[in-house]
């Protein structure tokens, strides 16, 4: 009895009003505690902040020339030097930021929409409709990514909104096998069948239990897929199939870059390490947050 007081004297105030620490709490708590994906983090911000004040510390527009500067090695005038046309390569990353953190986030989160929705009625409703979702995503999955999106953008035109759409449609099976195979367990849970058994309709056992119940593999996932959106659009404009000139595109600013790798290394060296630290830190946080939200990755 006295340790069971005791215990209960840690949750409970002399007031009544201290409860146990919430579940994001703890998850945020244990997040802090693995140092990488802090840095992961700490990354993401600096870029998110970065693309937000762009137009306050750009010292120069991004589709500003002059050709008599062209292709100037870094300086103080210049800090990460100028590429073929005369323009501030610093400045440009800086707009670039914006265009890589919303193509991958608006990819992503298209793809995570229509993905789950597709899941969940896969995993809940199962028989023909299962089938028939489950061979969309298997044909889908039988591409490699990027030739997907070639294929799609080759259709639709070569733009930086094409882009988005491409890539956006060639992540819905990773999130739609995902959020089935979550909502084939959850259903199976007896409150699932309690609440079949007590009338309630589907839509509302859908929206209001499995769906908050599958949310946390979603979050893990849409973290590392963002990564894996920004360096396709890289790769889309690289082939000339995104962001089209003068947009400030990282990928794009490597393709045009290329053929200065020996006369002017820093053209391309820059924007390859945005596009590097980029992904590192959203592949660090996604790391942090399997590690934090998975149950199996705790044990």
């Amino acid at each position: 009895m006295a340790e069971l007081a005791k215990n209960t004297s840690k949750i409970v105030s002399q007031n009544g009003n201290e409860e146990l620490p919430a579940p994001w709490k703890e998850a945020w708590q244990s997040f802090c505690r693995n140092k990488l994906a802090v840095v992961g983090l700490g990354i993401v911000i600096f870029f998110i902040v970065l693309a937000a004040i762009a137009p306050l510390i750009a010292p120069y527009g991004f589709k500003e020339q002059e050709l008599s500067n062209r292709l100037l090695a870094p300086s103080d005038e210049h800090w990460f030097g100028t590429d073929d046309f005369g323009r501030d390569i610093f400045s440009r990353i800086v707009y670039g930021a914006r265009i890589s953190i919303w193509v991958g986030f608006f990819s992503v989160l298209a793809s995570a929409v229509i993905g789950t929705i597709l899941g969940v009625v896969a995993g809940y409703y199962g028989k023909w409709v299962d089938t028939f979702i489950s061979r969309i995503f298997d044909i889908m999955l039988a591409f490699p990514s990027i030739l997907l999106a070639i294929a799609v953008v080759a259709i639709l035109g070569p733009s930086l909104q094409n882009a988005l759409i491409a890539i956006a449609i060639i992540n819905i099976p990773n999130f739609g096998r995902l959020v089935r195979s979550k909502v084939l367990s959850v259903k199976q849970e007896e409150y699932i069948m309690a609440a079949k058994a007590v009338g309630m309709k589907d839509t509302r056992i859908l929206f209001r239990h499995i769906l908050p119940n599958s949310m946390t593999p979603i979050i893990v996932q849409g973290t590392l897929a963002i990564a894996t959106a920004i360096i396709e659009a890289a790769a889309l404009g690289f082939l000339g199939l995104g962001a089209q000139a003068p947009t400030p595109e990282w990928g794009k600013m490597l393709a045009d870059s290329k053929q200065y790798l020996v006369q002017a290394p820093w053209t391309l060296f820059f924007p390859g390490l945005a596009i590097m630290l980029t992904v590192l830190g959203f592949n660090l946080m996604g790391d942090g947050l399997r590690d934090v939200l998975d149950p199996k990755m705790k044990q």
